[in-house]
């Protein structure tokens, strides 16, 4: 008998080493004791703060994570490219010229058998000069097969308001809609009137003691002085934030939707009462080997 309900885990923008560490730290715990069936994570931020490379990707592969997905860091590594080729489940957005490398869909199918859509656009205010997002997905949601009742729609984007206009545009017609690269959690999850989820921006895994995610004094530095400094990833007070999506496979209609605030020991919480806090292990973890930080 198929699963009444779908559990699927969606990771905010992974940033550097301490959102590595966080994740493979969490995730393997997280996902047993919450039964969930689908992890997918925002992954363009995993090396050193911008892009990814092959031995990361599989590092984050081996801790549970399902499918990555990348937005306007899509193509600021060479070694993206080699992701790119080697590896499929990886996601750029799917608003890119269609000559470009990878691809902006997937159906994956669970090991329950159930099939799941996920799409990721990139948004056009205050962003890059890409096609249309909006009219991009009406034409890849058409391309899905009709047992395709699962659907997923990342919205990588800078503005709130184009966000939040696709989560009504797709409201009805796909499961979720979330949001990501500004890296800060908003807390406007909910499920809107057609039965899909919805947030504007799932936030950041990795150190909130910076200026999302990068050291604060090099941001304040170029603030002040608007002199170039070099924007290294910050260390301090690890969170692995997210969203945890229950989905009825029959319909492809949410069911729950909740934030996620995973910590690690000892980081400091938010004077917020919306996400579902999970506290972790202390310590720094096993360095990967991995020359980027």
């Amino acid at each position: 008998m198929a699963a009444s309900r779908l559990k699927i885990l969606i990771i905010g923008d992974i940033v550097g080493k301490p959102g590595r560490r966080i994740v493979r730290e969490q995730l393997p715990r997280l996902r047993r004791e919450w039964g969930v069936d689908l992890v997918i994570a925002n992954a363009e931020n995993s090396a050193a703060g911008s892009g990814i490379t092959l031995r990361i990707f599989r590092d984050l592969r081996g801790a549970g994570i399902d499918l990555m997905t990348m937005g306007d860091h899509a193509w600021k590594r060479r070694d993206n490219l080699d992701v790119y080729q080697k590896e499929d489940r990886i996601l750029r957005p799917m608003n890119y010229p269609e000559a470009a490398m990878g691809t902006g869909r997937i159906v994956i199918e669970t090991e329950g058998g159930v099939k799941v859509g996920v799409v990721v656009v990139l948004g056009r205010v205050f962003m890059e000069h890409v096609d249309c997002p909006f009219r991009t997905l009406d034409a890849v949601l058409d391309s899905f097969e009709d047992d395709v009742k699962v659907r997923i729609v990342e919205f990588h984007a800078e503005a709130t308001s184009e966000k939040m206009a696709a989560g009504w545009h797709l409201d009805g017609r796909v499961s979720c809609v979330f949001g990501t690269h500004t890296h800060v959690p908003t807390a406007d999850d909910r499920i809107l009137p057609g039965g899909t989820a919805y947030i504007s921006d799932l936030g950041m895994t990795g150190p909130y003691d910076s200026v999302i995610g990068r050291r604060a004094d090099a941001v304040l530095h170029k603030f002040l002085t608007a002199m170039h400094a070099p924007f290294t990833v910050a260390e301090g007070n690890v969170h692995m934030a997210g969203a945890l999506l229950e989905v009825d496979p029959a319909t492809g209609r949410a069911i729950t939707f909740r934030r996620v605030d995973a910590r690690e020991a000892g980081a400091g919480e938010f004077d917020i009462t919306g996400p579902l806090r999970v506290e972790g292990p202390a310590g720094e973890g096993a360095e990967d080997g991995d020359p980027t930080d």
